[in-house]
């Protein structure tokens, strides 16, 4: 008889699922969406220009250890967070540098080959330079940051152990690069940086006996940390635009400069 109740659990289960489309525990701090100027639902905090500065591509290294640390934690790449990111804050017009390029260029070749329709448009000369190249790194980023498991122990004693052993820190540190096309010079950088704390089973003993905490803060994932520390990189160096006087160098840039040798 048990046996034969299993198939209707599992239907009655499957009747009562849902999907929670825009659930806010989901969302990192990059959220909402950007069409041209207009960005809906952005981060609040995110900073904003009132007139775009330029172009910008975004060039990440994939050859570096901590792209490969992202791998890691099973994150992809940064390109798409910042990309979003940049649109939002109206600063720049964000162009294609990455691997879409492929495409762009194989649409290029079926025209120069005539497979293309006439109607199709695709010409010489149609796209638009970047004026400026931002580059990502991961320079910190630290999964379980913890040491709170001692400290809780030693404060509330044997329910300290259970639940310091539960609690662990994600971190991240993030810096971007700001970089003129054409004479390839250092405009701005800036470093960003987030953390939060994991309460694992914490949260669920506070929500079993009826309490506020549990939901988002018993499961924090790695990358919401990264996505955070470079939102905070994004309004860092969008600050330091905002704030831009251009270095002056006596005698002219790549002249020479002013630290002599004998």
């Amino acid at each position: 008889m048990k046996n034969s109740l299993i198939p209707v659990a599992v239907m009655l289960l499957a009747s009562c699922a849902s999907m929670d489309m825009g659930n806010k525990e989901a969302k990192t701090t990059a959220t909402g969406s950007a069409g041209g100027a207009n960005a809906q639902n952005a981060n609040s905090t995110l900073e904003h220009c009132t007139e775009t500065i330029g172009t910008v591509a975004v060039e990440e290294d994939t050859t570096q250890p901590w792209y490969y640390a992202l791998q890691q934690h099973q994150l992809g790449p940064t390109t798409p967070v910042l990309k979003l990111l940049l649109q939002q804050t109206n600063c720049f017009v964000v162009v294609e540098r990455g691997k879409a390029m492929r495409n762009m260029q194989q649409e290029r070749e079926l025209a120069a080959s005539g497979e293309l329709r006439n109607t199709a448009k695709m010409q010489k000369g149609q796209m638009v330079a970047a004026d400026y190249i931002l580059s990502p790194s991961v320079t910190f980023s630290n999964k379980d940051a913890g040491g709170l498991g001692a400290m809780g122990g030693g404060l509330i004693g044997s329910v300290g152990a259970l639940v310091g052993g539960s609690v662990s820190t994600k971190e991240a540190s993030t810096l971007i690069t700001l970089v003129d096309t054409r004479s390839g010079v250092q405009l701005a950088a800036a470093e960003g940086s987030a953390k939060n704390m994991d309460f694992g089973a914490i949260g669920g003993m506070f929500a079993g006996a009826g309490g506020g905490v549990g939901g988002g803060y018993s499961n924090t994932a790695q990358g919401k940390v990264v996505v955070a520390a470079f939102t905070d990189s994004v309004n860092n160096v969008i600050k330091a635009i905002k704030n831009y006087k251009a270095q002056e160098v006596k005698g002219g840039l790549g002249a020479g400069g002013n630290l002599k040798v004998n």
